[in-house]
């Protein structure tokens, strides 16, 4: 399932929106585009771009006047109870949307306790999801999803898992020789996609990029059939472009 043109091209547009979220809280009169660029140092031209997504998303509303103030989304987020049902609301929002504008079916995945698991999943009857036919779980070596996951991990928890988590080959495709997984996941170059070329299940194309909340590994993929292989590459890229809301409603 690929990474961006750069891993922290999704984390810097988050920093971004929350540095002005930051600068907005707790002004009911809004602060004009003008004074949230002085306030935040942000570039002037990277600012317009950043403040219609938040209003887009909810977390920013602008006001008659021009001004913007916190919107609903960020009001309701002192309650944890909200905050955990907004979250969830508009993290399947934001992967539904990314699904429609990639053409692919969606996934996001994280790395906690040893073992990666499927969060959560966006997919419609033209952009089916992947047949697991095999446990994610024991596939992570033949998934760009776990590709992605392992590549955000240290040498010694990459073989803990690969140790726990014997290699198997799925098909003719699949790499099962722990020290060639080890050498490729090492190799991995951070502005490059991580791809599964057939290495799951055969007639399925992936990407992942690595999408990071704190401290957890997490990764964004999707899924093509084989007659679309000529849209991997762009739509890997793309991906990683449009990571940023999925990140924002993570990081929240």
């Amino acid at each position: 399932m690929a990474t961006t043109s750069g891993r922290t091209a999704p984390y810097q547009s988050v920093r971004q929106a929350l540095r002005v979220l930051e600068t907005v809280a707790g002004r009911p009169e809004g602060l004009r585009e003008a004074d949230i660029a002085r306030r935040t140092g942000l570039p002037p031209l990277h600012l317009p771009p950043l403040l219609r997504m938040l209003c887009r998303e909810g977390y920013l509303r602008r006001l008659p006047d021009g001004a913007y103030t916190a919107g609903e989304t960020l009001l309701v987020l002192g309650s944890d109870a909200n905050r955990r049902r907004l979250r969830h609301s508009r993290l399947q929002d934001a992967l539904d949307a990314l699904r429609d504008a990639l053409g692919a079916a969606v996934y996001l995945a994280r790395y906690t306790e040893g073992e990666l698991e499927l969060t959560h999943t966006s997919d419609a009857p033209g952009t089916p999801l992947v047949n697991e036919w095999v446990d994610f779980r024991s596939a992570a070596h033949a998934t760009a999803l776990g590709k992605c996951l392992l590549s955000q991990l240290d040498h010694d928890g990459r073989h803990d898992h690969l140790t726990r988590h014997r290699a198997a080959r799925l098909t003719s495709r699949t790499i099962t020789d722990q020290q060639a997984l080890l050498g490729a996941l090492d190799r991995q170059p951070a502005t490059m996609p991580v791809l599964d070329l057939q290495e799951y299940a055969v007639g399925t194309l992936c990407a992942a990029v690595p999408l990071t909340a704190g401290s957890a590994a997490g990764a964004l993929g999707l899924s093509l059939p084989i007659s679309e292989a000529h849209r991997l590459r762009r739509t890997a890229e793309s991906l990683g472009r449009r990571a940023a809301p999925a990140l924002l409603s993570l990081a929240l």
